[in-house]
């Protein structure tokens, strides 16, 4: 992906959020049904956007439907009223190739936009939603699941840095997977960065 800063330009270009967007962007190549009209390895993060505009209002319904089990629904239901952690969807590579867009808690969210590198203690009680959506070959988009961590008490959880790891399908079924081998297995090359694998630089947002 082109890695253009759209974050510094947005007020100035004149950008706006689509209804049920919490984001806000100029467009971008994408037809009324979220198909990508350009290459996907062409796409900036302007194009991303775009693909997040057309299924924002998808995604949250898809979420919110039916009951979340051992997962807080407020953390599935409230989760855009958080600090947007990112000002536009990217894709880093991880969560098999799936387009992100980060949120966290009034908790975290003072820790975690530092994007610091090393000496992270997010506070027990944090959480951080992503939101997620793929873009195939052909430019067909479609949402991916919500993807929770939750940092836990200390102690709570020694194997994983007391962090909770959950997914939310797009139905709105909780997730069933391994959070060792799917989750921490990853996220344990951040241990300095308190297990935090942030948004690509360009598309960070910032803490002021």
């Amino acid at each position: 992906m082109t890695r253009t800063t759209l974050a510094t330009t947005m007020a100035a270009a004149g950008l706006f959020a689509a209804a049920g967007s919490p984001i806000a962007t100029a467009g971008g190549h994408v037809d009324g049904d979220c198909t990508l009209k350009t290459p996907r390895d062409a796409m900036t993060y302007e194009d991303a956007g775009a693909v997040y505009d057309c299924l924002a209002d998808a995604m949250a319904e898809g979420y919110a439907e039916g009951p979340k089990r051992w997962i807080p629904k407020d953390f599935v239901t409230g989760y855009r009223d958080w600090t947007l952690a990112s000002t536009l969807p990217a894709d880093p590579g991880a969560h098999g190739g799936r387009f992100l867009l980060t949120y966290v808690n009034e908790v975290g969210a003072a820790e975690y936009l530092k994007f610091a590198d090393e000496g992270v203690a997010m506070p027990a009680g944090s959480v951080i939603a992503k939101e997620s959506f793929t873009v195939a070959d052909d430019g067909k988009a479609k949402p991916g699941p919500l993807f929770l961590m939750q940092k836990a008490e200390a102690g709570a959880s020694p194997r994983t840095g007391d962090w909770y790891y959950m997914a939310v399908q797009t139905n709105g079924t909780p997730m069933a997977v391994n959070v060792y081998t799917a989750c921490n297995a990853c996220h344990s090359a951040y241990e300095d960065s308190d297990y935090l694998a942030y948004p690509e630089e360009g598309v960070r947002a910032s803490a002021d």
